[in-house]
């Protein structure tokens, strides 16, 4: 027999499942310049079926890392949602059409479907480009963390081991790897969770749903929208797809416990025709014809059926991470489950980058449990509700416990802003500090930077301010400087300029080098008018390039524009600076006269360079 061959590497951080969670990861590290590894056991990426949904946040956020546009291209959008209920003569009816977003400052009004190989692919695309492929089928095979605690807190030591089967072989069937930090984004079953003990703490439901993707030929005149439908047979929800695809969520009642033995669910009993039939049930009197083949189909159980649960904790010494399923579970109704991952390591990345490349003290990454489990913790308490609310029957006569649609309708809208992802809103930590929250009403410091069209001062060109906000792991300086047409205004920013460059204050004695721009990025957004406005009056520190100059005036058709001061509640005098972290979340504001302020911010977890 051949002899094993072991090799032996270093890497800054490992990142274990190549989901959605995972590949968010491994990309937003990549482009921050971090040496990351990807490991998955799968040998081939997803094909069909899988989650699907994307949420206008969540689009907002690929839209950072440059991805929105291909995704956009294949993808279904979903604009309204169409609701249907009993009627008198036994089958359903329809009763109402809505927005399906009701968020009123989302940039995408609308939600995205595509299966979720293809959404794995933008990733896995955008990687490839840097160099980076996905170690596959790899697992690892055992994991330790060093129990020294000067070595813990040495961002640049390698804590931890792990080692590496390479299923296929090859001249190194195993690998010993020692990384500064480990992401375990591999799922609800979370091998890297398991290791260290980390439990789950929820609850099941008795509710249990089956999946079906198809390319219906059916009467249904909503079969494009969003659908929600309670019948006297059960609730079945349609949803869009890219194509002429469509998935269909078809509730499974105790008629259909064939499928559940003692509490645990036989995929042998029930597969995807007998969940059409019983579908057909919640459609009548419309109809679905069978289809040649079935794209996808499942029945959604995890504990083994839907778990609503979230990990007891998120990290191991800030260390070890879990992410997406791997910490949280719940039903798949809402369309939360694969945003709520890409957006646990979105907001994971910038922090992990800076910690490695020296710019933040390791502290920074306890803000990634505080935010991302609160987050989860409100999801399951939202998710028992809606999931609660879908899955009982409509209040009539004879059921005196269901609900109206009048309750139903209102509680969709209500959870408009968490569903979209828009009204996501992280507390006060070291990062969120909204001590000077008066000054900008219309931002709402903890949420993301609302989208909102300006235009550059030297062409008058219209852009759009969330594009100018790349996730690029560098906060953004907004400089709300009021009208620079003005002597007076202008003299202030000047002021301005030589204060915030003294030595003590944050934009060089945070900066790793002489060059602020390699931490911060500063976009001056003027008041004054297009016809008037010189952008290179301005002090050469507010347009380090022209590009970075902006006005807040309409475009010249005057159909878009002029109203960023007005919805951002900030003054026309403007004197107010907005720190945007890398995420695209607001992280502080001040008026120019407390440049203090922001000095404490980022001083609390930003690391003092002296030399500049």
């Amino acid at each position: 027999m051949p002899t094993s061959l072991v090799k032996e590497s270093d890497v800054d951080v490992l990142v274990i499942g190549a989901g959605p969670a995972g590949l968010m990861a491994c990309n937003a590290l990549a482009k921050a310049g971090v040496n990351v590894r990807i490991i998955d056991k799968r040998p081939n990426k997803v094909a069909a079926g899988q989650a699907d949904g994307i949420q206008p946040r969540t689009i907002e956020v690929l839209q950072s890392y440059g991805l929105a546009e291909a995704l956009l291209k294949e993808a279904n959008q979903i604009h309204m949602a169409a609701f249907y209920n009993p009627g008198a003569d036994g089958g359903i009816e329809f009763t109402d059409r809505v927005p399906d977003v009701t968020a009123s400052s989302a940039r995408y009004p609308f939600e995205a479907t595509l299966h979720q190989g293809a959404i794995e692919s933008l990733f896995l695309d955008s990687m490839r480009l840097m160099g980076i492929e996905v170690d596959r089928p790899t697992v690892p095979a055992s994991i330790q963390i060093s129990e020294k605690q000067a070595e813990l807190k040495d961002a640049s030591a390698y804590p931890i081991r792990v080692v590496l089967k390479h299923l296929e072989g090859g001249q190194f069937d195993t690998e010993i790897l020692h990384a500064k930090f480990v992401i375990g984004a591999d799922g609800a079953h979370s091998w890297v969770r398991k290791s260290f003990d980390i439990a789950m703490e929820g609850e099941q439901t008795n509710f249990v749903w089956g999946v079906l993707d198809i390319v219906p030929e059916t009467d249904f005149p909503d079969i494009r929208n969003k659908s929600a439908i309670h019948s006297n047979n059960g609730s079945c929800m349609v949803i869009p797809r890219e194509g002429d695809k469509v998935r269909l969520y078809i509730q499974l009642g105790a008629d259909d416990a064939a499928a559940i033995a003692n509490g645990r669910l036989n995929k042998d009993t029930i597969g995807p025709h007998q969940l059409l039939d019983i579908a057909r049930k919640s459609f009548y009197p419309y109809t679905i014809t069978t289809p040649k083949s079935f794209d996808w189909w499942t029945i959604y159980s995890i504990t083994p059926i839907v778990g609503q649960r979230v990990a007891s904790k998120y990290s191991i010494q800030d260390r070890i991470f879990i992410a997406g399923d791997a910490c949280h579970t719940h039903s798949p109704k809402a369309g939360q489950g694969m945003n709520a991952s890409m957006n646990d390591t979105h907001n994971l990345a910038w922090k992990l980058a800076q910690v490695i490349r020296g710019d933040a003290d390791i502290s920074l990454l306890k803000t990634y449990e505080s935010e991302r489990r609160t987050y989860a913790q409100e999801l399951i308490a939202f998710d028992k509700n809606f999931a609660k609310m879908f899955s009982v029957k409509l209040k009539t006569e004879q059921n005196q416990d269901g609900i109206t649609h009048a309750d139903f309708l209102k509680a969709f809208q209500a959870y408009g802003g968490f569903t979209s992802g828009i009204g996501i809103h992280y507390g006060e930590s070291p990062i969120v500090r909204g001590t000077h929250q008066q000054h900008a009403m219309g931002i709402t410091i903890g949420q993301r930077m609302p989208p909102q069209i300006l235009l550059r001062a030297a062409n008058a060109r219209p852009i759009e301010l969330q594009d100018l906000l790349p996730s690029d792991s560098r906060f953004k300086i907004l400089i709300f400087a009021g009208d620079t047409s003005q002597i007076a205004q202008l003299r202030r920013l000047e002021s301005l300029a030589e204060e915030i460059t003294q030595p003590h204050h944050f934009l060089r004695k945070c900066s790793p080098t002489a060059q602020p721009s390699a931490l911060f990025e500063i976009l001056c957004i003027s008041s004054a008018r297009k016809d008037t406005v010189r952008y290179n009056d301005l002090p050469p520190l507010f347009r380090s390039h022209w590009s970075s100059v902006l006005i807040d005036d309409c475009d010249v058709r005057g159909k878009q524009g002029g109203d960023a001061y007005h919805n951002f509640g900030i003054k026309p005098a403007g004197d107010t600076i907005v720190v945007v972290r890398p995420d695209g979340y607001v992280g502080t504001l001040a008026p120019f006269n407390r440049l203090h302020d922001l000095d404490e911010y980022f001083l609390s977890f930003l690391k003092p360079r002296s030399s500049n």
